[in-house]
């Protein structure tokens, strides 16, 4: 599938996205902008709380989004962190979920501004998964 989207326009969505963030205790804003197959566009935002355990991730906020709305099929995501001096990658918890909904060569862009961006894949970032066999073929 041809992407419909650049990167650049993607990791765009992304910023104005992590503008939104809410993230009084960390001050660390963080945007992703999940496209879609179809060529739409998800955002997310990290949403953080007093009792740090519950907070969400830009990632995981906009893969969650594009599944409540019916949406399972991803072809890429950027994400910012406009607050960071260097590039900062998806977390565990939202490798393991990239993994869950993408193919190991769907591309990922994450940074600070699209300048110092690091282009990779899900693969590259959770080069490991073993789980994908414990899917049930007819709820994917």
């Amino acid at each position: 599938m041809e992407k419909a989207i650049e990167d650049e326009s993607l990791f765009a969505l992304a910023l104005e996205a992590a503008a939104r963030a809410y993230a009084p205790y960390s001050r660390f804003r963080v945007g992703a902008a999940l496209l879609l197959e179809d060529g739409s566009v998800v955002t997310g935002v990290n949403v953080e709380n007093r009792s740090f355990g519950l907070t969400n991730c830009a990632e995981r906020s906009a893969i969650y989004a594009a599944v409540s709305s019916g949406n399972r099929k991803f072809a890429a995501i950027a994400v910012a962190t406009p607050d960071a001096d260097y590039p900062v990658s998806p977390c565990g918890a939202c490798r393991q979920v990239l993994s869950e909904f993408m193919s190991a060569d769907t591309p990922v862009v994450f940074g600070p501004d699209y300048a110092r961006a690091v282009h990779t894949t899900v693969g590259i970032l959770y080069p490991y998964d073993a789980l994908h066999e414990l899917a049930d073929d007819d709820n994917a």
